[in-house]
């Protein structure tokens, strides 16, 4: 595919203009060929690198050595650039520097074409970017910062050694954690005081004459301001071209689907199917089954029917852990018959689409289990539905109580509360995982219900050890796990499959 725009041709020297630092503002969007493969794993992969540089943000104090560590790792398994110096020279195994800068850039722009649909998404997209910029501004050498300001136009010129000597007993005074020692070994900026207003409010910089001097570490607050600026105007103007992008039928399933992603395990591949009898089904649901599905099978039993988005939600999810169709037709008329639906009346009416889940009607396809994304952010529950994400869906009050009901400690529910009070919602369902199952870290970053319950099995039967006492300072950490990118025939097709098979669940 080609990006908008007449395409220049980049080579030799003129690619390195174009990517000679490790780090840019995004200014001017990528303009060569590139196949719609690459488009696709670049755009899932940089996808993975920002639910990271989000979880780590919530479980782990930022600039920590943990979260570090955490964040080193996965931008190098994702090939991601870190490197200040830029060269050709591939390491063993590895790609080159100026590949990984390439990706870094397509990608941004790829995402930004995906994120700029609602104002929830460029939200979420704009925060974490500005997390992964900033972390990896910080991290820069004093050199690569300055050379950065200058190619990107950034007037702020580094303060002499005389004039900071001059200076140093004021700078010492104003600027919060500045010693003598930090003033004579680090750079200080020179800015107009319009362009550091968060620090002028502060009282956190020196000002003279029009201009605040700005210690080394605070420098980043002004860049990310501008970062945050230009972003925020760049996703409104692409938000305008979507009609126009949305007409390529290759791309419009694409970023459809990229906004709603989900990047790990397919368990639209039944490895456990026949092995949980409809007798389990019961016990499982309260020990492995999560939050949302815990819900929806106590509301199935207690009223015996669901509407159609929890038919769709609950039948998906079983059929992901292994019951057969033989199966999910009994567990659904069995259930339906001691409500208001007849044998005959179920096989009339709601038979055909369980059978059509199960690839065996239709386009015979073999839909996919749910992922949290696609629970969290499409077909919100209406008064007497009960899909959905409880942490994202239900009322805090009412979120508390059920967790009362099902025994979590009063501490865990405060955590989970906090979790779902920043719209964090898939770490408030690994929580209350780490919480009924007595561990302090779930080991596994939560993205599928389908992978809460693996996950459940795993360590119940005893993949993991349970820990002897609740610790009620409960930590919440995160470990993301290496997990495998999508097809790109799923990603194709998922919207069109979803909403082909949601006209078979229509109540009557």
């Amino acid at each position: 595919m080609q990006f908008p725009g007449r395409r220049k041709k980049l080579v030799g020297s003129s690619q390195n203009d174009l990517y000679e630092h490790c780090l840019q503002f995004y200014g001017q969007p990528p303009l060569e060929n590139i196949s719609l493969t690459e488009f696709e794993t670049f755009a899932v992969e940089r996808l993975k690198l920002l639910k990271t540089v989000e979880n780590l943000g919530v479980s782990c104090v930022k600039n920590s050595e943990t979260y570090i560590k955490k964040l080193d790792a996965e931008i190098s398994s994702l090939n991601f650039p870190l490197k200040a110096e830029l060269g050709e020279q591939k390491v063993q195994g590895g790609i080159s520097e100026y590949e990984k800068r390439r990706k870094d850039h397509i990608s941004h722009f790829i995402l930004r074409l995906a994120y700029c649909q609602t104002e929830d998404l460029r939200r979420w997209f704009i925060q974490q970017e500005m997390d992964l910029f900033r972390y990896r501004f910080n991290h820069l050498h004093s050199k690569h910062k300055t050379d950065f300001l200058h190619k990107n136009n950034l007037k702020y010129e580094t303060v002499s050694a005389e004039e900071k000597k001059n200076l140093q007993d004021k700078l010492i005074a104003s600027s919060y954690g500045l010693s003598g020692t930090k003033v004579e070994e680090h750079d200080v900026y020179k800015v107009p005081f319009q362009d550091a207003l968060d620090l002028v409010r502060t009282r956190k910089v020196y000002l003279l004459a029009g201009n605040a001097y700005i210690p080394h570490h605070e420098i980043v607050t002004i860049v990310l301001n501008d970062f945050r600026t230009r972003l925020s105007k760049a996703l409104a103007m692409t938000a305008r071209s979507l009609p126009a992008v949305h007409s390529d039928e290759r791309l419009q399933p694409l970023l459809s689907h990229l906004s709603h992603a989900y990047v790990g395990q397919d368990y639209s591949i039944q490895k456990n199917i026949g092995k949980i009898s409809l007798e389990q089904i019961d016990a499982l649901s309260g020990k492995s089954f999560p939050l949302c599905m815990r819900h929806l099978h106590k509301a199935l039993r207690e009223n015996h029917h669901l509407r159609h988005g929890g038919r769709m939600q609950y039948g998906l999810f079983l059929k992901g852990i292994g019951l057969t169709l033989e199966q999910a037709l009994q567990f659904w008329r069995s259930e339906f018959v001691k409500g208001k639906v007849d044998a005959d009346k179920f096989d009339k009416a709601y038979a055909y689409s369980v059978r059509h889940m199960f690839g065996k009607e239709g386009k015979r396809t073999d839909y996919t289990p749910y992922s949290c994304m696609k629970v969290i952010l499409s077909n919100p529950p209406s008064q007497g539905d009960y899909h959905g994400c409880p942490f994202r869906h239900s009322d805090p009050e009412l979120l508390k109580q059920k967790l009362q009901n099902y025994k979590v400690s009063p501490s865990g529910i405060n955590q989970i509360l906090e979790l779902v009070k920043g719209m964090h919602y898939q770490l408030a369902c690994q929580k209350y995982f780490e919480l009924t199952h007595n561990v302090e870290d779930a080991g596994f970053s939560l993205n599928h219900p389908n992978q809460y319950f693996t996950e459940s099995q795993k360590l119940l039967s005893g993949g993991r050890d349970i820990k002897k006492e609740v610790d009620t300072s409960q930590r919440s950490q995160e470990n993301p796990a290496s997990v495998t990118r999508p097809s790109q025939a799923n990603s194709k097709q998922a919207q069109e499959e979803m909403g082909d098979l949601d006209s078979f669940f229509q109540d009557e």
